[in-house]
């Protein structure tokens, strides 16, 4: 209930509360022609009573007064204790205390709660109601718009948990299975004693009671007789426990004089007496200690068992197994488990005690009619015991037809004496391959093949003995041997009805490549390489093998099984240019040299081959020999571009300026193409002849206007000439002609931004973007122009149209992560990396946020896969290379350099603006890379 403001507590005091509604409306009379309300006693406000008999009030008696049953027990007294309980009710009601008191608000409770909710009580706080409601309108758009913006300033100025670990959230989705459960449980840190409290009582004791004691014990005159062995009456208690007189007395462990307890001599005393039990167990008459006094300490650490679990646990296992081995006492598992348990608990004599006793336990079973010792408690007992104990265990084992427990006594011997036992185990278990191909290792040569022949003889089905034989003839230089074993091996075995697994003997092939066996490798796969193919999947297939083999590092059977594909499909293109790729990149010069002859004798019309052999050639430094068979290579391809343009560059790489322009017009006469009038314009512009390549690049767009080439040439030498207006012209007019070349859009708009007409350089990539919808490139350009002209708002929106336009778009992606500010882009570079998961520009954009975090292992580690995906990207390298000058060795420094000439990147936008400038037109790969790191800046 509402309570009533100050200005009308005065009144309420007074009157009923029905004046407070008259107040409310003054136009009303308070009182002429209305009814009394309910209640209403006409002059009680002003203090006018009417009369009262002594029947309306009882008998003349004061309410304090005693009654006859004052003297009755609490709770049966009628007057008293009633008036205590109306009391306590009153003060529960309500609670008038100034401390409760406000000037505005009045007392905390109300002063009318013990009174009846009437009509007129209800018409009241209807009425204030009404004018809160009313009230609470006027403001409350402005409060709610004041507590929006406090809210808003509060949350920028600390945001919540879940803001601030937004990204470490994102992370968890990186979490592997195994990463989650290797994360330990939150345990009680609490001890023992912490986690299961004992309410001990313990009691004092006061000093006065070791005191009384020290003070009651007797004095002894006698001499110790070890003050004799001591040297004399010193007792070897240092720190002032010497007995100065002779037949002198110390009472017990006090200072003379006093009843008090020296706790320090006690510490002393104690000190004393470990070394005098320690230098008790030393050999008098030698001086050698049979315990060391300093490791002793250490020593009882190590005693410590290691393992991590719980002693009741520990407890709980040995009881267990302790009631399998009573129960079922022939059950070997049991005394195994029981033996590792005591190993692990650190009791390792116990455990061998324990094992020994389930060997006598659990000797034999009787299995197939035969008695057969269980190998598994004999091999646990020979592993717990030491060396020759653990032969003598084996030897104890008397099992001649046991591998297992052979394999075990030939690991404990030397090799010679090894040898003699597995002459003996072979005699016992001749079916086992493994122990005859053990003899046979350490048989000599003439030996070692009677061995083998004879475990042929013995086991005809398997393979492994066939391999042993053709490896052990390969050791001893009889390659030739080694193919009519793979092949006898064949017949063999399929005679014996075992089926032949081509899987298995690749997987052999393999093993024996990597122990270096290479014929036997390579007469394994020339055998078994067609089984189980049809006849129209053999190329694909054996393509398929080949690339399994590279990646399982087995080189030597992806080169046969290349081999063998080029005999069956000599003259098939694709075979000749993978086995080429694969010399190229795991093979030597001369092997590739070797291939690529044979190569264009049976495929002459294959360009790629030529020019392989001749760029393999003149990278050896043997110009001629490139000249030469780039004839052949004429002389089998007549007019052909690539061999044109081929013999150019092997020209004017060697400064042989005047052969390479006969060369061009020769083919401009014979072969005439637009690559071969654009290489003519750029000879005569990197060589200075700017008039002669004008006059070159008008000849060919006369013919080949549509080339968009020839109009970029053309504008840049303008350009390069300064004549700007000139340079436009060319670029509108290419524009004209190739509408959908982006390069031509993008050089004008650059030209445009070059001269300061920055709405015109606007216009023309709105335009493009028109003519050219969903192009990354053409977005890519507008976004950078914005944020080189300082708009960065309106870059990032350009950015996001584009984002919309090209989701996939891994160049976009990887701008907009460096568009946000530093702590939004780890959240940006995920997004990033779900839409294109292997873009080489996302993974760089990544290994540079990496490298920006300092983050150098995660950041080299990106690097690695961008580059990887895709090696032709130069962007990526150079950004590499920059990383390893920072944070890298110089081998690694190297490292880098050599993979990029070897995988001669040619694209990137950083890498393309150096190494098609003119100036560095004859710089190689390994140039171009330093001159693009050195200009990278570390700005992201």
């Amino acid at each position: 209930k509402k309570e009533i403001p100050a200005a009308f507590r005065a009144s309420a005091e007074i009157g009923p509360r029905s004046h407070l509604v008259a107040i409310m409306n003054k136009k009303k009379k308070p009182f002429l022609g209305m009814p009394a309300p309910l209640g209403y006693v006409p002059g009680l406000g002003r203090g006018a009573t009417g009369f009262t008999t002594r029947s309306d009030i009882g008998p003349a008696r004061d309410a304090n007064d005693p009654v006859d049953d004052r003297h009755a027990p609490p709770g049966k007294r009628t007057v008293g204790d009633q008036m205590k309980k109306n009391q306590t009710a009153d003060d529960d009601d309500e609670d008038l205390n100034d401390t409760n008191y406000d000037e505005f608000n009045g007392y905390a409770g109300s002063l009318f709660s013990s009174g009846p909710y009437e009509k007129d009580d209800e018409e009241a706080d209807a009425i204030y109601a009404a004018l809160d409601k009313r009230m609470d309108e006027r403001r409350k758009e402005r409060r709610e718009q004041r507590e929006k913006e406090e809210i808003e300033k509060y949350r920028m100025e600390r945001p919540k948990i879940q803001q601030q670990f937004s990204d470490l959230k994102r992370k968890l989705a990186e979490v592997t299975e195994e990463e989650w459960l290797s994360i330990p449980e939150v345990g009680d840190a609490r001890n023992k004693r912490q986690r299961n409290p004992r309410y001990e009582k313990l009691t004092p004791v006061p000093d006065s009671f070791f005191a009384k004691h020290l003070q009651s014990g007797e004095n002894h005159t006698s001499v110790d007789p070890r003050q004799t062995q001591f040297g004399g009456l010193n007792t070897p208690y240092p720190g002032g426990l010497n007995t100065p007189y002779p037949g002198g007395m110390t009472p017990g462990l006090m200072t003379p004089g006093t009843g008090e307890l020296d706790m320090r001599k006690i510490g002393q005393a104690r000190n004393t007496l470990m070394d005098m039990r320690l230098s008790q167990v030393s050999d008098s008459v030698s001086g050698q200690t049979v315990v060391d006094p300093k490791g002793y300490l250490t020593d009882l650490n190590s005693m410590i068992p290691t393992h991590g679990g719980d002693i009741n646990d520990i407890k709980k296992a040995r009881l267990l197994l302790k009631s399998v081995r009573e129960t079922n006492p022939h059950h070997p598992p049991a005394w195994i488990a029981s033996a590792r348990l005591e190993e692990v608990t650190g009791k390792l004599q116990v455990a061998r005690n324990l094992i020994m006793k389930g060997t006598e336990m659990c000797p034999k079973l009787l299995m197939s009619s035969k008695l057969s010792v269980n190998e598994d408690v004999w091999l646990e007992a020979a592993r717990l015991q030491p060396g020759d104990t653990a032969k003598a265990v084996v030897a104890q084992a008397h099992v001649p037809n046991s591998v297992r427990l052979w394999k075990a006594a030939v690991e404990l011997e030397e090799p010679e004496d090894a040898r003699i036992m597995l002459s003996r185990a072979v005699e016992c278990c001749p079916t086992s391959v493994e122990l005859w191909l053990a003899l046979a290792r350490l048989e000599t040569y003439e030996n070692a093949r009677k061995v083998l022949n004879k475990a042929r003889e013995n086991i005809p089905t398997d393979r492994h003995i066939w391999i042993t034989a053709a490896k052990l003839e390969e050791a001893n230089g009889n390659t030739q041997m080694v193919e009519k074993i793979i092949d006898r091996a064949i017949t063999s075995l399929r005679a014996n009805g075992v089926q032949r697994n081509l899987h298995l003997w690749v997987q052999d092939a393999e093993e024996c490549d990597k122990a270096g066996s290479v014929a036997t490798c390579q007469a394994i796969m020339r055998a078994v390489i067609g089984i189980g193919i049809e006849e129209e999947d053999r190329k694909h297939t054996w393509m398929e093998d080949a690339d399994s083999c590279v990646a399982h590092n087995a080189l030597e059977c992806a080169r046969a099984i290349y081999a063998y594909a080029l005999q069956v499909f000599p003259s098939k293109k694709s075979v000749w240019l993978r086995a080429a790729y694969f010399e190229k990149n795991h093979g030597t010069r001369e092997s590739l040299e070797a291939l690529l002859q044979r190569a264009v004798a049976h495929c002459p019309k294959a360009e790629v081959l030529w020019l392989m052999g001749a760029k393999s050639k003149w990278l050896a430094g043997d110009v001629p020999a490139a000249r030469s068979i780039l004839a052949l290579a004429f002389q089998a391809n007549p007019n052909s571009e690539e061999i044109w343009l081929a013999a150019v560059k092997l020209e004017s790489e060697n400064n042989e300026y005047e052969r390479a322009r006969r060369l061009l017009a020769k083919a401009r006469s014979s072969a005439p193409t637009a690559r071969v009038f654009m290489k003519s314009v750029k000879l005569e512009w990197v060589l200075g002849n700017i008039a002669a390549a004008q006059e070159l690049c008008e000849e060919a767009l006369k013919h080949y206007e549509d080339f968009p080439k020839l109009w970029m040439m053309k504008g840049q030498i303008e350009e390069q000439k300064e004549l700007v207006e000139k340079a436009r012209e060319a670029y509108n007019q290419g524009l004209k002609k190739c509408p959908h070349s982006i390069p031509l859009w993008l050089l004008l708009s650059r030209l445009e931004e070059k001269v300061g007409q920055l709405t015109r350089a606007r216009a023309i990539l709105e335009k493009s973007r028109l003519k050219n919808p969903k192009n990354p490139d053409l977005w890519l350009e507008s976004v950078r122009l914005e944020y080189r002209a300082g708009l960065k708002n309106i870059a990032n929106t350009l950015m996001a149209k584009a984002l919309q336009e090209c989701p996939n778009s891994g160049i976009l992606w990887s701008e907009a992560i460096f568009l946000e500010a530093r702590p939004q882009r780890k959240t940006k570079s995920v997004d990033a990396l779900k839409k294109c998961e292997h873009d080489p520009h996302v993974l760089l954009a990544v290994a540079k946020l990496f490298w920006s975090e300092r983050k150098i292992t995660k950041a080299r580690e990106w690097f690695h896969r961008t580059v990887k995906i895709d090696s032709d990207l130069g962007d990526a390298w150079a950004f590499f290379y920059k990383f390893e000058l920072q944070h890298g060795t110089e081998e690694q420094q190297e490292e880098v350099r050599k993979r990029c000439e070897n995988a001669e990147p040619r694209h990137g936008e950083l890498w393309c603006d150096v190494s098609k400038d003119i100036e560095n037109w004859q710089k190689k790969i390994g140039e171009i890379l330093v001159l693009v790191a050195a200009k990278l800046k570390n700005t992201f």
